[in-house]
């Protein structure tokens, strides 16, 4: 008897093998769980009480509803967050997460519902040259030469300073490639800890996304933090902040993608925006 089997034979024997296989049905995603920080004002923040609120959380409730689907939020510390999405702890991120190519080689992105820059906080508002505000702001993608020379003039003001920042964000590696050679470098797990070196005065300066900041800085008990230096915007923080799923979840992604750009067309997310921003952050094309 021959070794090999004619193509009618790999067939039937195909169509024997799929006989007994058991039925995949797909997810009716009736339910979901969705982990946040609950730590990263104003985007989502544990209220008193231990209820998550913020600008997310409250733009997840609107999508959820328009979905009829329920929402379960699970806090989890965003170290390992993204590992953990893929492990199968939950089903959907939501914690301000920029979009990267490096991030979408390992899970998946929803629509961008958000834009926003990045700057540097000190106790001292002269620490980095430059006028603070849209009006210095520095927008790294476009004009290489003139980035370069304002980059330039960071780095010799941060010479021998103690840089700040979270672990993991999509502005880690920007502080490392441009300042780990003439500063010292100290990563946290939250943004949240960086703020309390700065105010005991462990490090000279913290980069972070500027919702997080002004939301922190109108504390009176950071009434001391000044932000310095240019605000930093452009294509170098990816394409904006988005909701994060699983690569295989394809089918969860489009039920939020079609909710969020409903959400986007008829403006109920530049209102939650203007609410907990106090700005219209929205993506514009």
């Amino acid at each position: 008897m021959s070794k090999k089997l004619g193509l009618l034979g790999f067939v039937a024997i195909g169509a024997a093998a799929l006989a007994f296989m058991p039925v995949v049905q797909a997810k009716d995603w009736t339910s979901v769980n969705i982990a946040t920080e609950g730590a990263y004002e104003p985007w989502n923040l544990t209220l008193p009480g231990g209820k998550i609120g913020g600008f997310e959380p409250e733009l997840m409730e609107v999508l959820c509803e328009r979905m009829k689907m329920k929402c379960n939020v699970v806090v989890q510390n965003w170290d390992g967050m993204i590992a953990s999405l893929n492990a199968g702890k939950f089903d959907v991120l939501m914690d301000a997460i920029v979009i990267t190519p490096e991030r979408q080689q390992v899970m998946a992105f929803s629509t961008p519902y958000a834009r926003t820059p990045a700057s540097f906080v000190a106790l001292d508002a002269k620490l980095l040259p430059g006028k603070t505000g849209q009006a210095e702001g520095l927008t790294l993608g476009t004009d290489a030469k003139d980035n370069r020379a304002k980059i330039e003039a960071l780095r010799t003001a941060l010479k021998g300073k103690t840089i700040g920042i979270a672990s993991g964000t999509v502005y880690t590696p920007f502080i490392d490639e441009n300042f780990k050679d003439v500063a010292t470098i100290r990563e946290y797990g939250s943004s949240a800890e960086t703020i309390l070196d700065l105010e005991a005065g462990r490090i000279d300066v913290a980069f972070d996304d500027v919702t997080f900041f002004d939301s922190v800085m109108g504390k009176p008990e950071n009434k001391d933090l000044k932000y310095t230096g240019p605000q930093i915007g452009g294509p170098v923080w990816g394409d904006g902040e988005a909701l994060g799923f699983r690569q295989k979840d394809a089918d969860l992604k489009a039920k939020f993608d079609a909710a969020l750009k409903d959400a986007l067309a008829d403006g109920t997310v530049k209102k939650l925006s203007e609410k907990w921003f106090k700005l219209d952050l929205t993506p514009k094309s």
